[in-house]
Formats: C-alpha cells, sequence, structure tokens
C-alpha cells in the first residue's frame, strides 16, 4: 500500500511536470507563430496543416495547439475543421478602423503628457526610428516598427491614463501587421519627416495644443501612407501563397 501510494505521488508529479512543459512550449510557439503573422513572413490569407506547422516550428501537436488557440482567440487565425487554419485576412476596413481609433487616442495622449515627458528617452527612439540597418528591407522595417512603437507607448504612458496606454497598445500591436504588409510588399520603409522632432519639442515646452496637433497631423499622414502601400500590397498578393512558399513580394 505504502509502495502504492509513493508510485501515485510520482506519477502525479511526472505529469504536473509534463504539463507544464507542455504549456511553457506552447507559449513560445504562439510567440513565434505571432511573430511570423504580424510581421507577413506568413502572408494573410496563407492556409496551413498542424503537421506543417509542427515542422516548421518544431514543436509537438499539444504545444502547438496551445498556440493555434491563442492565435485563435485573438483574431490573427481561424480553424477550417478538417482542412486546417487560415491566418486572418487584412482588409481597407482594417486599415481604416485602426488609424481611426488612433486619431482619437494618440493626440489625446500627446496633450495628457505635454509638460510630462522624458526627453532624453524620446530624444533616442526617435533616433532609432530613423537608423538604417544592414541588410533587406524587411530587416528595417521590423527595427523601426519597433522603435515606432515604443515612441508612441512612452508618451502615452506619460499621460498617466492606464486605460488609454491598454487600448493604444493593441492598436499598435494591429498597426505593425498593415505597416509589414504595406510597406514590406512594397519594399518601401516608412518615412515619417519630422513629426517626432516636433512633437517632443512642443511636449517638453508643455504646449498641449501644439503637441496634439502635430500627433493629429502624424497619424493622419501616416494612415494616407499605410492605406495606399495596403491595397497596393493587396492588389500584388490577390493569389495566395501557401505557407511553405515565401511571401509575397520580400522575406524578412
Amino acid at each position: 500500500m505504502t509502495l502504492f501510494r509513493a508510485n501515485a505521488g510520482s506519477d502525479a508529479s511526472s505529469t504536473k511536470i509534463a504539463m507544464h512543459e507542455t504549456t511553457l512550449r506552447g507559449n513560445q510557439a504562439y510567440d513565434l507563430l505571432r511573430r511570423e503573422i504580424v510581421s507577413c513572413r506568413i502572408m494573410p490569407g496563407a492556409r496551413f496543416t498542424e503537421p506543417e506547422m509542427m515542422e516548421r516550428l518544431q514543436v509537438g501537436k499539444a504545444s502547438l495547439r496551445i498556440a493555434l488557440q491563442r492565435l485563435t482567440e485573438g483574431g490573427l487565425v481561424t480553424s477550417m475543421p478538417r482542412h486546417g487554419y487560415r491566418v486572418a485576412q487584412v482588409t481597407v476596413k482594417d486599415v481604416d478602423e485602426v488609424f481611426s481609433l488612433r486619431m482619437v487616442l494618440e493626440p489625446l495622449a500627446a496633450r495628457l503628457a505635454s509638460g510630462r515627458v522624458n526627453r532624453a528617452q524620446l530624444e533616442r527612439l526617435e533616433n532609432a526610428c530613423r537608423g538604417q540597418l544592414p541588410g533587406d528591407v524587411g530587416n528595417q522595417i521590423d527595427f523601426f516598427l519597433e522603435a515606432n512603437r515604443s515612441f508612441h507607448m512612452a508618451i502615452a504612458m506619460a499621460s498617466g491614463n492606464d486605460r488609454l496606454c491598454r487600448a493604444l497598445s493593441g492598436l499598435l500591436d494591429e498597426m505593425t501587421r498593415l505597416v509589414a504588409l504595406g510597406f514590406g510588399v512594397q519594399r518601401v520603409r516608412p518615412n515619417i519627416e519630422n513629426d517626432h522632432t516636433l512633437m517632443i519639442r512642443h511636449l517638453v515646452a508643455g504646449d498641449a495644443d501644439a503637441a496634439e496637433e502635430v500627433a493629429r497631423r502624424h497619424v493622419e499622414t501616416f494612415r494616407d501612407m499605410v492605406m495606399e502601400k495596403v491595397i497596393a500590397s493587396l492588389k500584388e498578393a490577390a493569389a495566395i501563397v501557401p505557407v511553405g512558399a515565401p511571401a509575397v513580394g520580400w522575406k524578412g
């Protein structure tokens, strides 16, 4: 009896460890697959099966299903019973909705953050946005997107409004995929002119009206650029490439 209980306890402990490792690998697979989708290395509309993705990510079925469940809940992937999965499409409506909300939130964030920002931090992030990396356009866009996101989130955090920060963080994550599709497929690096520099100047000076106006104009200008590039990319990618093939027009 004592031996049986000892063995039962050992089995339960081993099961918990195995479940923990599966969950950990599932979360790692989620991070990898989400990055592939958001960066458009896996194109919108691409279809794939579990065996294909298990080989690509080098994970087991249980771990992959954890990743796919999270991606499905987040709207990046849809399940097609008996036919695998499909990456969510990108539409012109997506661009319009994301930027419509940014048009409301970012000018407000700039107004609230006026006089409260860390100038050295914003200048460092602005320089990173303009940095040129060796390699192809895809890598440069990845670097730009990360630096640009950090710049806008630093302003949002300086606003002191936690809900605004959470809302804007989600929008900027969605925008990453739109920019990667538009500019990456067209092999063009985004050009933000001097908007960030002007924004820093007004934010540091505490000029809320001017900071709000520059933020609004910046979002409007970037929206028009992204819309143009996304429309062009969607036309080029009308025939969706399978997940096993290279992404249309570029590799990151």
